[in-house]
């Protein structure tokens, strides 16, 4: 991937859990691609990305939020880990189910026997343009 684009890569989409609810995974776009499909009233084509997916940061697969003044999430910057979700046919979405690009940066919580490396996730809304 060329560096002046990995900026642009990092997106968040939302995904329906095994429990029923909505959430949102962060990842990284690997590439975009066509496929085409043939059915009795003609082909269909669809855009698709493939993404692969950031590990949320705690083992208990619940999220890190940053706090202010001990609330509870506070702020929207989540710490997710650096490593990604194995392949699986979850890393290809189509691609209107991108929710929005997210600005990425690495945060080292540090102890004095180590230091652990997360990724802060700063969602970036979409801009929309009105004619």
């Amino acid at each position: 991937m060329s560096v002046r684009h990995t900026k642009s890569s990092y997106v968040l989409a939302k995904f329906i859990t095994s429990d029923g609810e909505v959430d949102s995974y962060p990842g990284q776009i690997q590439y975009f691609f066509k496929h085409t499909v043939d059915l009795p009233n003609g082909q269909m084509e669809h855009n698709l990305a493939y993404i692969r997916w950031y590990r949320p940061a705690s083992t208990s697969e619940s999220r890190y939020y940053f706090h202010i003044d001990d609330e509870d999430e506070s702020c929207n910057v989540e710490l997710w880990k650096s490593e990604f979700y194995d392949k699986s046919r979850d890393c290809i979405i189509p691609v209107h189910n991108i929710l929005c690009r997210f600005i990425l940066s690495k945060y080292r919580i540090s102890t004095r026997s180590n230091a652990i490396e997360y990724l802060a996730i700063n969602p970036i809304n979409r801009k929309l343009q009105i004619r």
